[in-house]
Formats: C-alpha cells, structure tokens, sequence
C-alpha cells in the first residue's frame, strides 16, 4: 500500500510539473472556476490575448490595485500577510482580511477551487512557487489578465473590456482600466456597470495608485510592450 501512494503521489508530482510547464507557452484550456460559472448557471464569457495586445492601463491598474510589489517579491508578500493576520485575529473571524498576491491568485485561479480551507490554501503556496520559479513575472500577469474573473461569467480583460465599454483591451484608458481593477477583490457584488458603490469609491484611488507607480522602473520594464 505504502509503494502504491508513493508511486501515486510521483505520478501527481510529475503531472503537475508538466502542466506547468505546458501553461508557460500556453493558456489554460477551462479552469475549476470557469467550469463551476457554467454550473452555477452565470455563463463563461473569455477571449485570450497575448499580453501586448493588453492596454498598459490595463497592466498598471491591477498591480496598482492587487499587488503594488509585484515585481519585487517572490510570490509573497510576508508584510501584508502578517498585517492581515493580526487584523483577522482580533476580528475574531467577524470580517476576513486577504493578502494574496498577484501570483497566489493566479495559483488559485489556474489550478484550484474558490474558498477557503488549510488545504487549497497549502496547494497554492505550492503552485505558487513552481509558477515563479517556471513562468515569471510578465507570464504571471498576462495569465492572470486573461483567466480573473471580472465579472459574473466574465474571465480576462479582454471579454471585460468588450462588455463593460464596447472595446478591446488594448484600448482601454487609464479611468476604464482602474475600474475593472477596483472590482477585482469581488466582481460578482462589486459590479462595473452598474458602476456600484464600491466601484466607484475605489477607483479613483486605483488611479492616484497607478500614478505614483509610473515611474517606477520594475513596474515601467513589466508592463511595457516587448514588440
């Protein structure tokens, strides 16, 4: 029995491996998320595009908004989670703090479930360091920019931008994109159009955000066009 779960968990290991390795050249097919909208009934809207076909508004406004060192850790950001575990603690469970990265939201999104338990949460720690160690930094947000959903049965900034304001993404302005942004901690209640409350208290401080950030080097030499 013994051998049998160590060749079993061999088997897992190297499939893994080779998945993600594959999504380094290749976008998801469907995720666990998308398969699950479907489910629910809310649709399955998404168009891949390569990430220069991405507005850098586009770029900007979700690092600004989800993950201001992005290029400067290593999947996690100790500080913020650290803070967010002092917050939850002495809410005592009332009112949840998040501090996932860009990077562990695209484990989650990619390769897992929606929720919260110890073991989802152990699987992306995993995830999370083989897709910073096989894929890096501008491969993690284009996957990221083409799979978050952005909106109930809307996946990527490209089925975003086409629904919200009737364009690609590569058009978006600077106040479009930071909108989407400001919807992404949850797309489903914090709606673009109708803009909600949310949305429209947070984004103009996504913009603020995304211009303290260009002329951040890291940020610029991320986001820019490698055409």
């Amino acid at each position: 029995m013994l051998r049998l779960l160590k060749k079993i968990f061999f088997i897992l290991l190297i499939s893994h491996l080779l998945y993600v390795v594959l999504l380094r050249f290749m976008l998801p097919p469907i995720t666990i998320t998308q398969i699950s909208s479907l489910i629910e009934g809310n649709g399955f809207k998404r168009n891949h595009v390569p990430i220069n076909e991405i507005s850098k508004n586009a770029k900007l406004a979700v690092v600004a908004s989800e993950d201001q060192l992005f290029p400067d850790h290593n999947g996690f950001d100790i500080k913020s989670i650290q803070k967010a575990l002092d917050f939850n603690k002495k809410k005592k469970g009332k009112k949840i703090r998040g501090a996932s990265t860009i990077s562990q939201q695209v484990a989650k999104n990619v390769f897992l479930w929606q929720g919260r338990s110890w073991i989802r949460k152990g699987l992306e720690v995993y995830f999370t360091f083989l897709i910073e160690l096989v894929w890096g930094k501008k491969r993690i947000l284009e996957v990221y920019l083409n799979e978050a959903e952005m909106g109930k049965g809307i996946f990527g900034i490209e089925a975003a931008a086409r629904k919200y304001f009737k364009k690609p993404a590569s058009k978006l302005t600077r106040t479009e994109a930071a909108m989407i942004a400001a919807s992404l901690p949850n797309p489903k209640r914090y709606t673009v159009k109708p803009l909600s409350v949310y949305v429209g208290r947070k984004y103009p401080w996504v913009i603020r955000q995304m211009g303290n950030l260009d002329d951040d080097p890291e940020i610029t030499d991320l986001i820019k066009s490698s055409k």
